[in-house]
């Protein structure tokens, strides 16, 4: 099951949920029961391509941009 960041757009609380993919939009703030959206980090769940990180992709905390 994935692991998805989330924020609340009435409290701001961030958190994350495992949740699965039909489960992913229906979160609700686990602090005040508010609605929430879904937050894109850049995170890198399967690790970096074979061969290492191109460092294409701005915006990505992962590797900073740096080439390995």
């Amino acid at each position: 099951m994935p692991l998805y960041d989330y924020r609340c757009t009435e409290c701001g609380h961030r958190f994350e949920l495992l949740r699965s993919i039909s489960q992913r939009d229906d979160a609700v703030c686990e602090k005040c029961g508010g609605k929430v959206e879904r937050v894109y980090q850049g995170k890198c769940a399967f690790g970096a391509p074979k061969g290492g990180c191109g460092g294409n992709c701005a915006g990505c905390s992962g590797c900073g941009g740096r080439k390995e």
